[in-house]
């Protein structure tokens, strides 16, 4: 889906911590957390990515296991390369994270008020890995960058972006997309891009919405499978 690999993107200026403005806890409060995810998060990824393949209808083609998931993501640094921003929400405010701060990007936090508490089914397959035991993972994207020769310039290419069904309609998805938008403009990146089926109305409105532009005269191609590896002979 996206071409060869671009050239390292330029080196971001440390910036401090970001916390966008907290409503004040009224009715039910949810905390919600985007951090960067680390080897350590790969079970929950692994468990999201087959989530993500039954959602989109493909999950014969998907073969993604733990191992070749810790073995292949987590190799370059945060946004050189594959890079995975997770979603956590907890009923309560966070403690202190026991997972590693990047200095590029400080977890983004906020408080949303909803009219009824949340029910989880699966909270407890999708626990976190927390001093706080009620810290729950509930989506994530994964992005890498790409070049535009038009532009000049490098960007970002959204590979999956998910949110657990019982989190869905709170604005999480528009969360963990604006939060990879505006690393983009941080490092002085082109463009951020990404694919949608033709039959996922409700994304493709989602997106618009958002003031993403749907291209229509685009078609993805793709070489995979025994077409790929008839190149390699």
């Amino acid at each position: 889906m996206a071409a060869a690999a671009p050239p390292p993107p330029p080196t971001p200026t440390p910036s401090p911590p970001f916390t966008l403005p907290e409503t004040t806890p009224i009715g039910n409060p949810l905390f919600v957390r985007i951090r960067l995810a680390t080897k350590s998060d790969v079970p929950h990824i692994h468990k999201l990515i087959h989530q993500l393949a039954l959602f989109e209808r493909l999950p014969h083609h998907c073969s993604a296991t733990e191992s070749s998931i810790s073995a292949t993501l987590f190799n370059s640094p945060p946004f050189h390369s594959f890079t995975v921003f997770l979603l956590e929400v907890s009923p309560h405010p966070f403690s202190p994270s026991p997972h590693p701060t990047h200095p590029f990007y400080p977890p983004t936090i906020k408080t949303t008020n909803l009219d009824l508490p949340v029910s989880d089914p699966e909270k407890e397959v999708f626990r976190s890995d927390e001093n706080d035991n009620d810290v729950v993972v509930a989506g994530f994207v994964l992005f890498f960058p790409n070049y535009s020769t038009f532009l000049a310039k490098p960007g970002f290419y959204i590979e999956d972006l998910f949110v657990r069904e019982c989190y869905r309609r709170m604005g999480f998805g528009k969360m963990l997309l604006s939060s990879v938008a505006a690393q983009a403009v941080k490092m002085g990146y082109g463009r951020v891009e990404w694919a949608v089926f033709n039959w996922n109305v409700d994304a493709i409105r989602f997106y618009e919405e958002m003031g993403a532009q749907v291209l229509q005269e685009w078609r993805i191609c793709r070489l995979a499978g025994d077409a790929l590896q008839a190149h390699g002979h």
